[in-house]
């Protein structure tokens, strides 16, 4: 135990420690063995010949223990016990190998192997989600693409130019018939005139309907159906004539007392419409008495 006191009072207060850092509130460790992370007497793996602590590789938990009877052989200071996966097990083996421990290192090491455990749950729980790849580009590549699309891209202008040079050329039969250049391109040329040609006949039409739906038009009716409405003003005129000539001999009847022997019957259903009455006058004339004594 002397010999930890001695290593403490050197490197902790004293001298210098590669591992140690400082900071305005308290000091911290980067030994890989440290089991708290903080540069103190009971947390040092360097001033401490008995000392036990938990590390992770590749997703397994490893108990790492270091005794004083194996000081002389640095090759086989650290003991490694790997762990189970079960976390309920772990701790028990972990009771096992330090039963005789002080207990600040066994808690300690209990504590650090239940955080080990939640990170490495929450990392397998991340890399079964969807996550985005970032995929490096070098600035070399990006600008070697970028000058090859300029370059294209004015190699394909050039050779529109070049193409529509030569299609009026022959349209206007400068050269006559001899042409070196390949059909399809002429046949393409035809396409896109056809294709003009016909969205130009649409919007004709178009504005031919839209010219003709603002028109108005005059629309004469013909002499036939005129004649139908005359005819039936004709029939309405009759109608109403007879109604008046059939009132006023029913009122004749009535007032001679002889009923009429032949007569309509009366109308059944609805009652008729109340028609104003009529008075006429009937004068008599009479011959002289004398007249008629002398003959």
């Amino acid at each position: 135990m002397h010999s930890d006191d001695f290593v403490w009072d050197t490197l902790g207060n004293r001298q210098f420690c590669s591992f140690k850092i400082k900071t305005k509130t308290q000091s911290f460790c980067r030994n890989e063995f440290n089991i708290t992370g903080l540069c103190n007497r009971s947390s040092c793996p360097l001033a401490n010949s008995q000392y036990a602590t938990i590390k992770e590789e590749k997703g397994q938990c490893y108990l790492y223990m270091k005794t004083i009877e194996r000081a002389a052989f640095p090759n086989r200071l650290w003991e490694r016990v790997r762990l189970s996966k079960n976390y309920e097990k772990a701790l028990e083996e972990i009771d096992e190998n330090l039963i005789y421990w002080p207990r600040f290192i066994r808690h300690k090491c209990k504590q650090r192997f239940t955080k080990i455990t939640q990170y490495l749950i929450r990392i397998r729980k991340l890399t079964l989600k969807r996550q985005r790849k970032l995929v490096p580009l070098s600035k070399k590549i990006e600008r070697r693409e970028k000058r090859r699309e300029e370059k294209a891209l004015i190699a394909a202008q050039l050779d529109n130019a070049i193409e529509k040079e030569l299609l009026e050329r022959l349209k206007k039969e400068t050269y006559g018939d001899i042409y070196n250049f390949p059909i399809h391109a002429f046949d393409k040329a035809l396409q896109q005139q056809e294709a003009e040609s016909e969205s130009d006949s649409d919007a004709e039409k178009n504005e031919e309907e839209n010219e003709d739906s603002n028109k108005r038009e005059f629309v004469e009716v013909d002499e036939s159906d005129l004649s139908d409405f005359e005819d039936m003003d004709k029939l309405g005129a009759s109608s109403e004539e007879e109604q008046k000539a059939t009132s006023s001999e029913e009122e004749e009847e009535e007032r001679s007392g002889q009923p009429k022997s032949k007569g309509k019957a009366p109308l059944k259903g609805l009652a008729r419409r109340k028609r104003p009455y009529i008075e006429i006058e009937y004068e008599q004339e009479t011959e002289p008495l004398s007249k008629s004594a002398a003959t």
